[in-house]
C-alpha cells in the first residue's frame, strides 16, 4: 500500500528520512502517525525509527542531541523542527511491568515493530508514502479490531498500561477488541496497580473523550478493569449507567467528562470530590472547577439558580454544568446568558477593594473587613445595590453602625 498524498505535517521530515537512506540505512515513519494517516484522522506529531545506532545518527547529521541515548533515541535538529529519530530495538526483562531492563539495538524492522502493543500501532512509513505491514495491521484497521502483536498476556506484562490503552482506542476509534486481547486483559488486569495512576488517568480520560466512550466504557467494565483503578471497585452500577448513555457526543473536554463521572457517581460533598480526585492525582484546578460545577448542577436539578450561585460558579463551570445537567437529562435555562447578565462576573469587578473601605469607610483590616466585602458583592450580584463605588462605601459604613 502507498499513500500518494501525506498530511503536511510529513514534509519537513521526509528529508531527514532521506539522507538515512542515503547513508544506507533505513528508516520509518512508526506508530500512531501511521495508523492515523491510513485512517485519515489528525495527526500531531510523528515518530521515526531507523536501523542506524544512535552513534551513526550523530555521524550523519551535524547537529543532534541525544534525548533518551540509553533507549536509541537522538534528536536530529540539522533541519529547523526537531525529529526524535529511535534506533530498531529489542526490549526484555520487564520487572516492573512497565519499563524494559535491557534494551538491545538490531538491524531489523521486524524485530522492532513485533515489541509494540497493537497490529494497528506496528505499522511502518517509508518517506514516499510506502506502507510496510508485517503483522496484519492493514487489515485490522479495514476490520476496526484492536489486536496485540503476538500474545496478549506477554505484550501485558511487558507493559502492563497496554490494558488501559486497549479500552482508550476501543472509545477513541470506535473499534472492538479481538477475543484473544479481550482474555488477555481479563486474565491480567491486576498488573494495572503495578503502574502509576498519572498514566492510568491519561488512558482513562482520553477514552472518556473518544469517539465511542460507552464502547471504551463497556469494555473497562467486563474487563474488571475498572476493579484496578482509584476508588472505582464499588462503583460499577454508577459505571454502568454511564456506558448506556447515548449522548456522550455533547462532552467537549476533560473538566466537561469528570464532572459527568463525578455526578455519575454521586460525589457531591466538597471534600469526597477532593479525595476523590487526588487519588487520581488530578491538578488542583481541575478539582476546583469539578467542585464548582458539582454544586451548580445539584441547584439546576432543583430548579434553585440564582445570581449568587452563577457568580460562585464563574462562566466556565456554567458552561460545564449546563453540559452536564443536559447530559443527565435536565432542563435548564439559558444559565449563560443569564451570567453574562450579571453586574459583575468576578469579585474583581466590584468597584471597592480593601484599600478603599480601609482609607474611605474607616474599616480596620482584619477578618471583619472581608465579610463587609462579601456582603457588598452579594448585595451587587443580587441587584440590591448599584456597583458604585460610592454608594458601596456608604453602604459599608452604615454596616458598621449598625454592628
Amino acid at each position: 500500500m502507498q499513500i500518494k498524498h501525506l498530511p503536511t505535517l510529513f514534509e519537513p521530515a521526509r528529508p531527514v528520512l532521506q539522507k538515512i537512506e542515503t547513508a544506507g540505512y533505513e528508516a520509518y515513519f512508526v506508530g500512531g502517525c501511521v495508523r492515523d494517516t491510513i485512517l485519515g484522522d489528525p495527526i500531531h506529531d510523528i515518530d521515526i525509527a531507523t536501523s542506524a545506532y544512535p552513534s551513526e545518527i550523530k555521524a550523519i547529521f551535524k547537529r543532534t542531541v541525544d534525548t533518551g541515548i540509553q533507549h536509541g533515541t537522538v534528536m536530529i535538529l540539522d533541519h529547523g523542527t526537531g525529529y526524535e529519530t529511535t534506533t530498531f530495538r529489542t526490549e526484555s526483562g520487564y520487572q516492573d511491568y512497565r519499563r524494559p531492563d535491557k534494551v538491545t539495538f538490531v538491524r531489523s524492522l521486524k524485530d522492532d515493530l513485533k515489541r509494540r502493543d497493537f497490529t494497528i500501532n506496528a505499522l511502518a512509513m517509508k518517506e514516499d508514502g510506502t506502507v510496510i505491514d508485517l503483522f496484519n495491521g492493514l487489515s485490522d484497521l479495514q476490520n476496526q479490531i484492536i489486536k496485540a502483536v503476538g500474545n496478549p498476556e506477554e505484550r501485558f506484562h511487558e507493559d502492563a498500561l497496554r490494558m488501559m490503552r486497549a479500552v482508550r482506542f476501543a472509545s477513541k476509534l470506535d473499534f472492538n477488541i479481538e477475543d484473544a486481547t479481550l482474555k488477555g486483559i481479563t486474565d491480567n488486569g491486576e498488573l494495572l496497580t503495578k503502574i502509576a495512576i498519572e498514566r492510568i488517568e491519561v488512558e482513562f480520560s482520553k477514552l472518556l473523550l473518544g469517539l465511542n466512550p460507552p464502547k471504551g466504557l463497556q469494555y473497562f467494565i467486563d474487563t474488571n478493569l475498572y476493579q484496578y483503578c482509584p476508588n472505582l471497585i464499588n462503583y460499577k452500577g454508577a459505571l454502568q449507567k454511564l456506558a448506556d448513555a447515548h449522548n456522550w457526543s455533547i462532552i467537549k473536554n476533560k473538566q466537561q467528562a469528570w464532572s459527568v463521572l463525578i455526578y455519575a457517581l454521586q460525589l457531591t460533598d466538597r471534600g469526597q470530590i477532593t479525595s476523590f480526585m487526588k487519588q487520581w492525582k488530578l491538578p488542583n484546578d481541575l478539582i476546583n472547577h469539578a467542585q464548582k460545577v458539582i454544586k451548580l448542577v445539584d441547584k439546576i436539578k432543583q430548579d434553585d439558580v440564582d445570581n449568587l450561585a452563577l457568580f460562585e460558579a464563574g462562566m466556565a463551570a456554567v458552561k460545564s454544568a449546563v453540559i452536564v445537567a443536559k447530559f443527565f437529562g435536565w432542563p435548564h435555562h439559558d444559565l449563560v446568558d443569564q451570567f453574562d447578565r450579571l453586574p459583575i462576573q468576578d469579585s474583581h469587578q466590584l468597584a471597592v477593594n480593601g484599600g478603599n473601605l480601609i482609607q474611605q469607610a474607616g474599616i480596620k483590616p482584619g477578618p471583619e473587613l472581608g465579610k463587609i466585602i462579601a456582603r457588598l458583592q452579594r448585595m451587587v450580584v443580587n441587584g440590591q445595590l448599584p456597583n458604585n463605588t460610592e454608594v458601596l462605601i456608604q453602604t459599608a459604613k452604615r454596616i458598621i453602625e449598625k454592628g
